[in-house]
C-alpha cells in the first residue's frame, strides 16, 4: 500500500535493545509532530528493561512495570461547557400573589437570555513530547475551556486542534515541552485473551490502572450510528462511523473515556471509549477504538485539518448463511455488493452488483465493521487489493480509493472553515440537518442552531436547536447556502430567519439585526 507517512531517520536506543522509528507529520504554525511508534517485532519501552542485567525481567503476568511506564501519559481532562438559556417572564398572575419583584427587569412577553456553564470530566494520552493528546470526541464536544492535569498536578490550558465524531477521537493541545509521550504499538497484532491495562481517570478519581484481557476485536456496537446520523443509511457515499472497537473485560468506568489500553509492553493499542451496562458503570464490556485507527486520524487532524476518509463506492451487506441464501451468493461469508456507485472506486475497479468481498488486503472479511475499519485507515488515492467471489470464482482485484466527490484528492478543512468563520457573526455554532433528521421532521433540510454565544441570536428569542428552513425568503439547506444569503445582506438591513424547532410542526419567525 502506498503510504502517506513521511517517515523520518529517526532511530532511539531504548535499554540497548529497541529501535522505534518515528513518523512526521505537518502540524499546525509549521510544528513538526513527532508519533512514536513500536518496531515491527515485539519490544519493550525505554521503562521496560528486558535483558538480564539490564533489569528486573518482568513475569508474564507482572503488571507493574507497564503500568509505571504509561501511567505519566496519560492525563485528566476537565471542560468547562457554557450554554445560553432563555427564563421565560413571570406571568402577572403570579405577580398578584408574590409582588412586583418577580420577573423584575423583564418586559412583558419577553425572554432573557441566561448563561449556564457544566462541567465534564476525562482522560487523555499524551502522543508527543511537545504536547499533543489524544482523547475521544464526546470528552470535548462543544467544551469552551479544557483544563489538562498531569500525574505531577501540573495544569494546562489546552486548545481543540481537530474533532471526529465518526471514530469518537479528539486531537488536542497544550503549551509544553520534553512530555513523557507514549509509545505507538500494534492493534492488529493483538490476540484474544491477551492482557491488557486500562489507564485512566475514571469517576473523578487519580490515575487509576485496570487489568483485563482481549475480549474480541473488530467489535461493533452501534454506539456511534446512533450519535453520527449524517445521511441516510442506504446513501452508499454516506460517513458512515467506523466502529472495529477492541472489546476488553479491564474494568472502564465513565471517566475512562479517551484514556490508554495498552499492553504488557507499555504499548498503546486503543483508546477507550465506550461501555456496555444498564447501569452506566462497568458491567464488563468495555470498548477502544484501535491503535490503527488513532494513528491516522490524528495525522490527519493535524495535518489536514480535517480526516480524509477514502470510498469503496459500495452498498455493503454484511452475509450470514440466510442474507446468502436470499441474495443467490455463492458463499456464506464475506461482504455483499448490492448496489455500486456510479464512477466510483469499485466501479472503476469493475466490480459489480452480486459480487461478495471475501478478503481486502489479504485478510478474510467477516464484518463491515472490520472492512470499515481497513478502509477508515486509507486515504482518498491510496490502493487497496480486494479479493472478490463472483459466480463461485475468486479473483483478486486492486482498486483507488476516492474521496466523497469522485476524486483522488485530499479534501482540506478550509472552505469549511471559512463558511463557519463568517457565520459567526451571528454569535452561534450550526451544523447541517441529517436527512434523516429533515425527513422525520417532514422538510427537505436545513441549518440547526447547534449553540448560541455572544452575538446576534443572543439578542433574540432564538434557541438552540432551532432549525433554519428559510432565511429572507430563500431555501436553507446547508451552512454554505446561509453564509451566502448573509453576504448579500446590505448595511443597514436584517436577516429575516424561519424555521421549527424538533418536535413541533409550528413555524416561527425571527427578525435577527446584521
Amino acid at each position: 500500500m502506498k503510504s502517506n507517512w513521511k517517515l523520518l531517520a529517526l532511530m532511539a536506543l531504548l535499554s540497548s535493545v529497541v529501535t522505534l522509528a518515528a513518523y512526521n507529520f505537518l502540524g499546525f504554525n509549521n510544528r513538526d509532530v513527532i508519533f512514536n511508534e513500536s518496531s515491527p517485532t515485539p519490544t519493550i519501552t525505554g521503562r521496560l528493561a528486558a535483558l538480564t542485567g539490564n533489569g528486573p525481567m518482568a513475569a508474564p503476568n507482572d503488571f507493574s512495570t507497564a503500568a509505571e511506564s504509561v501511567t505519566p501519559t496519560v492525563v485528566h481532562i476537565r471542560t468547562t461547557i457554557t450554554r445560553t438559556v432563555r427564563q421565560q417572564q413571570m406571568p402577572d398572575i403570579f405577580r398578584e400573589f408574590f409582588g412586583d419583584e418577580f420577573g423584575q427587569g423583564q418586559n412583558q412577553g419577553q425572554s432573557r437570555p441566561r448563561r449556564q456553564q457544566g462541567q465534564a470530566s476525562g482522560s487523555g494520552v499524551i502522543i508527543s513530547k511537545d504536547g499533543y493528546i489524544v482523547t475521544n470526541n464526546h470528552v470535548v464536544q462543544d467544551a469552551d475551556e479544557v483544563e489538562v492535569i498531569m500525574t505531577d498536578k501540573r495544569s494546562f490550558k489546552a486548545k481543540v486542534i481537530g474533532t471526529d465524531p465518526l471514530t469518537d477521537l479528539a486531537v488536542i493541545k497544550v503549551e509544553a515541552n520534553n512530555l513523557p509521550a507514549i509509545v505507538l504499538g500494534d492493534s492488529d497484532a493483538l490476540r484474544l485473551g491477551e492482557w491488557v491495562l486500562a489507564v485512566g481517570y475514571p469517576l473523578d478519581l487519580e490515575s487509576t490502572v485496570t487489568a483485563g484481557i482481549v475480549s474480541a476485536k473488530g467489535r461493533g456496537i452501534g454506539i456511534l450510528q446512533r450519535e453520527n446520523a449524517r445521511q441516510q443509511p442506504t446513501d452508499p457515499k454516506a460517513d458512515t462511523p467506523i466502529e472495529a472497537f477492541i472489546q476488553t473485560d479491564a474494568a472502564i468506568n465513565p471517566g475512562n473515556s479517551g484514556g490508554a489500553l495498552v499492553n504488557l509492553r507499555g504499548e498503546l493499542i486503543g483508546i477507550n471509549s465506550a461501555i456496555a451496562s444498564a447501569t452506566g458503570y462497568y458491567s464488563g464490556y468495555g470498548f477502544a477504538v484501535p491503535v490503527s485507527l488513532v494513528k491516522k486520524v490524528s495525522a490527519d487532524l493535524l495535518k489536514y485539518g480535517n480526516v480524509q476518509r477514502g470510498y469503496l463506492g459500495i452498498l455493503p451487506i454484511e452475509l450470514n448463511s440466510t442474507i446468502a441464501k436470499e441474495k443467490g451468493a455463492k458463499v456464506g461469508r464475506g461482504i455483499y455488493v448490492d448496489s455500486v456507485v456510479e464512477n466510483g472506486a469499485a466501479s472503476a475497479a469493475g466490480l459489480k452488483k452480486g459480487d461478495v468481498i471475501v478478503k481486502m488486503e489479504g485478510q478474510p472479511l467477516d464484518s463491515d465493521a472490520q472492512m470499515r475499519e481497513i478502509i477508515g485507515r486509507r486515504r482518498p488515492g491510496d490502493a487497496v487489493t480486494v479479493t472478490i467471489n463472483r459466480d463461485g470464482s475468486e479473483r483478486d482485484v486492486k482498486l483507488e480509493l476516492r474521496n466523497r466527490n469522485g476524486g483522488r484528492d485530499v479534501i482540506k478543512k478550509t472552505e469549511v472553515a471559512t463558511v463557519n468563520a463568517s457565520l459567526k457573526s451571528l454569535g452561534a455554532d450550526f451544523e447541517e440537518l441529517s436527512a434523516q433528521d429533515a425527513k422525520q421532521l417532514g422538510i427537505t433540510g436545513g441549518v440547526r442552531v447547534k449553540k448560541i454565544v455572544d452575538g446576534k441570536l443572543a439578542e433574540t428569542d432564538i434557541e438552540e436547536g432551532f432549525i433554519i428552513v428559510k432565511a429572507n425568503g430563500k431555501n436553507v439547506k446547508t451552512t454554505k447556502d446561509l453564509q451566502t444569503i448573509m453576504s448579500a445582506v446590505k448595511e443597514g438591513e436584517g436577516l429575516m430567519l424561519i424555521g421549527m424547532y424538533p418536535n413541533s410542526s409550528r413555524m416561527y419567525y425571527y427578525a435577527v439585526p446584521v
